[in-house]
């Protein structure tokens, strides 16, 4: 792949928010999180590698029958997602990383504008420090013993607070 590519004929002019998914590695997650940017009428950014092909049976299990429906757009790698980012505004806005490790609870960010990105790490690693270091973060607060929550929970979580704070629903 070469850097940016659209994967399907939906486009979404003006989105309130974007959904962005750094090597994910689960195609049922993915799934899932595709048909949420379907319903909600969000693009969706995956972040190359993948740890599954984009035309995976399982994918379409989780929703990818909706395909057409979602906004996606595959890219190369971070630095080419990085300089379509770049291109979208004259100055892009913020994307907020969500990490387990954050200590910043996702519902003390205010002044969300429209038009900024969630980010989203793989189910397996999480988000590399380097993110970390260069993107506001929050966390889903949990009070039980567990590491994390779902990939494709936690975006429908973060995603449908956003929306609401943008008043979209």
């Amino acid at each position: 792949m070469s850097e940016s590519i659209s994967r399907s004929v939906k486009r979404i002019s003006c989105p309130p928010l974007h959904i962005i998914l750094f090597e994910p590695e689960i195609p049922a997650n993915t799934g899932n999180i595709a048909r949420l940017c379907a319903a909600a009428e969000i693009p969706l950014h995956l972040i190359h590698p993948l740890g599954f092909k984009t035309d995976d049976r399982n994918l379409k299990r989780a929703g990818l029958d909706y395909w057409s429906e979602v906004d996606v757009k595959e890219h190369a790698d971070l630095t080419n997602f990085i300089k379509f980012w770049q291109t979208l505004h004259q100055q892009p806005n913020p994307i907020i990383a969500l990490s387990a490790k954050a200590t910043k609870n996702y519902n003390q960010i205010t002044n969300f504008p429209p038009g900024s990105g969630l980010l989203f790490g793989p189910e397996t690693r999480g988000l590399p420090q380097s993110l970390l270091d260069h993107h506001p973060t929050c966390t889903i607060p949990m009070s039980g013993k567990v590491r994390s929550l779902n990939l494709s929970t936690s975006v429908g979580i973060v995603a449908y607070h956003f929306l609401q704070q943008l008043k979209v629903f």
